[in-house]
């Protein structure tokens, strides 16, 4: 009986959506009492402050809807169509978004620590001053999102897209980049303490004023990264592709610096230059 009156609900709700007007409140209602709405037709529904922890809505179509500042912890979005769709300030730790299509979507300043986004697509998606600590972005594509001053902590980016991604001043402490593709990505400046790097690619990457402090970058591609400032001190660096004596003279170090054979570099009490 409650499976046939899910269903019920469900079909109603997906019908009311599948016009082109605003969801009213009725609807909210519907979709709160229900639990979600999965696999409905949410195209640009209106649903700012909705507050349904762990809501289901698997599959749906939630393209330009309004979910501003909603409180949406633990909900899934597996699969779900959130492209362009509005999630600043939503609170939405430990949500599900795995293979998630969230194209240029908007979550500034949103919660999603502890989320995950596995091969979620996540292009140009605004993540601004986001909560991610420790969120799993595993395969995801995040090929020029907008990560600047986002907490990315103990987040795990293996085998990510993160081409021109910008994490400038991001808090990127003990997070996993092995793998990822971070070529022409902005890092300066940002917090990335006992990171790893291992058989990433970061070619031109950006570093510079970078903390990477216990970092372990063993086989990197470092071809053309900017490493002015970047300090390096107890870092791994063995077996690193790409550098040269040239821009490693720009970075700073210590004597736990591990270097590839031949290479030196300046200890970071030293005055670098500007």
């Amino acid at each position: 009986m409650a499976v046939a009156f899910r269903a019920i609900v469900c079909f109603i709700a997906s019908e009311l959506f599948a016009l082109p007007v605003a969801a009213g409140e009725a609807d909210l209602a519907a979709i709160t009492a229900n639990g979600g709405c999965p696999s409905c037709d949410l195209n640009l529904a209106e649903m700012r402050d909705l507050n349904l922890p762990n809501g289901d809505f698997n599959g749906a179509d939630l393209r330009e809807a309004d979910l501003k500042g909603a409180s949406l912890s633990g909900a899934n979005f597996s699969r779900a169509d959130l492209q362009r769709t509005e999630l600043e300030r939503a609170q939405l730790v430990g949500a599900e978004f795995s293979r998630a299509r969230m194209r240029s979507a908007d979550l500034e300043k949103a919660d999603v620590s502890g989320a995950r986004f596995e091969r979620a697509d996540l292009r140009q998606a605004d993540l601004a001053e986001a909560n991610l600590a420790g969120a799993d972005l595993t395969e995801a594509d995040l090929r020029g999102a907008l990560l600047r001053r986002a907490d990315v902590s103990r987040a795990v980016f293996l085998n990510a897209k993160m081409d021109d991604a910008d994490l400038e001043r991001s808090n990127a402490a003990g997070a996993d980049f092995s793998g990822a593709r971070m070529l022409y990505a902005d890092l300066d400046r940002a917090n990335a303490k006992g990171a790893s790097f291992r058989g990433a690619d970061l070619t031109a990457v950006r570093l510079s004023s970078a903390d990477l402090t216990g970092a372990n970058l063993t086989g990197a591609d470092l071809t053309g990264a900017h490493l002015r400032r970047t300090n390096l001190s107890d870092a791994d660096l063995s077996d690193v592709k790409g550098l040269s004596e040239r821009r490693l003279a720009q970075a700073c170090g210590n004597a736990a610096t591990k270097l590839p054979a031949g290479f030196s570099i300046r200890p970071c009490s030293s005055q670098l230059p500007e």
